[in-house]
């Protein structure tokens, strides 16, 4: 007969804890610091308990976070069996919501465990990339943050000039160009306006310029990592794909990861979070609500982008668009929602078809 010793934990950026039961006994608390020599601790302890046992094996797991997988990868080291929750699919009531702390939120995760071990409930766990699809991803979330700053900044500069009341001269052209941007730095030497706002001016347009300049320095390890074998035949595949360029290929490749984890092109809907909501309770009809949002809100707003596009140079998408516009021509975000949610699982058939041709390339000793 095995005995399993179970071990919940709330990760947190310094002290966690864990909650540690073997079986169906009551929990412990042993707490930690989220370092190297903390979990190493952990792992000692989980292990030498397991040995005071007869056939003990321990099973461990954390819910996911920024904190990322060194704690799963330490542990999978050692030979320990560690999972990964997914915070959002943690069913809690509202009390336990209302009254929440490390050690209920270790409790909680033991008693996942022990649904799922002692009775075979699902566990609901996350896929744990590869280290090296993790190293990929942190170049490509960089460029896409530094993106994200940058209209940010832009922004700022709008309102700034908007609330002084100084107005785009005429002949100059749209925003962003070089005489506009000529325009803005005059600004910064005219007596038109205060001289905080002249000095805030400048900072923001130093700000925009270093952004510019880091978003061209990344450019180039992408364009690498993107000629790199393993990501090169899905990357031509994802192309192919009318309004879908390098960059919202490699967001779309590194945030799956690995296509072939998904069975069906609905579960792939769900998981970049553009499925509907719904709610249905007795007699009450099932009703849909707003989209669920879940997954990496960086791979939604790459493929809204993508699908303006799209919708422009596809002639299917086209029609699917304005199809349903037609039928609503209030509700556009909806249509290009749903245009959206059809761009991913198209992605996601040709990143499955590219996967299976690269592993059929590979040979076989």
């Amino acid at each position: 007969m095995v005995n399993h010793i179970f071990v919940g934990i709330d990760l947190g950026d310094k002290n966690s804890v864990a909650r540690i039961a073997v079986n169906q006994g009551k929990t412990e608390r042993w707490g930690f610091v989220n370092d190297r020599r903390g979990r190493q601790r952990l792992l000692d302890e989980v292990r030498r308990r397991s040995e005071k046992v007869e056939n003990g094996q321990v099973v461990m797991a954390y819910e996911a976070s920024s904190c990322g997988f060194i704690l799963y990868d330490e542990a999978e080291a050692r030979g320990i069996r560690c999972e990964v929750l997914a915070p959002t699919k943690m069913e809690k009531s509202v009390e336990q919501r209302q009254h929440k702390n490390d050690d209920r939120d270790a409790e909680d995760v033991v008693e996942k465990l022990r649904g799922h071990v002692l009775a075979g409930n699902r566990l609901p766990t996350v896929w744990v990339p590869d280290r090296q699809m993790r190293d990929d991803r942190e170049v490509v979330r960089t460029r896409v943050e530094l993106v994200e700053k940058q209209t940010r900044v832009k922004t700022q500069i709008q309102m700034l000039v908007k609330r002084h009341g100084l107005e785009k001269p005429t002949g100059i052209g749209g925003p962003w160009t070089v005489r506009h941007r000529q325009w803005l730095e005059a600004l910064t030497e005219s007596d038109a306006w205060g001289y905080g706002a002249r000095t805030a001016l400048m900072s923001l347009l130093r700000h925009l310029s270093f952004l510019e300049a880091e978003i061209e320095r990344i450019e180039k390890p992408i364009h690498e990592l993107a000629e790199q074998p393993r990501h090169k035949p899905i990357l031509d595949e994802l192309t192919r794909e009318h309004g879908v360029g390098l960059m919202t290929a490699m967001v779309y490749r590194t945030e799956i990861g690995y296509a072939g984890r998904f069975r069906r092109g609905r579960h792939v809907g769900k998981f970049v979070g553009l499925t509907p909501t719904s709610h249905e309770s007795g007699q009450q009809q099932d009703r849909k609500g707003h989209i669920s949002r879940q997954g990496p809100p960086r791979l939604r707003r790459m493929l809204c982008q993508a699908s303006w596009v799209h919708v422009g140079h596809d002639p299917q998408a086209k029609r699917f668009y304005q199809q349903l516009v037609a039928r609503n021509p209030k509700k556009k975000k909806i249509a290009i929602v749903a245009v959206m949610r059809r761009l991913a699982v198209r992605l996601w058939h040709r990143m499955r078809q590219a996967e299976i041709r690269m592993t059929d390339l590979v040979p076989v000793n």
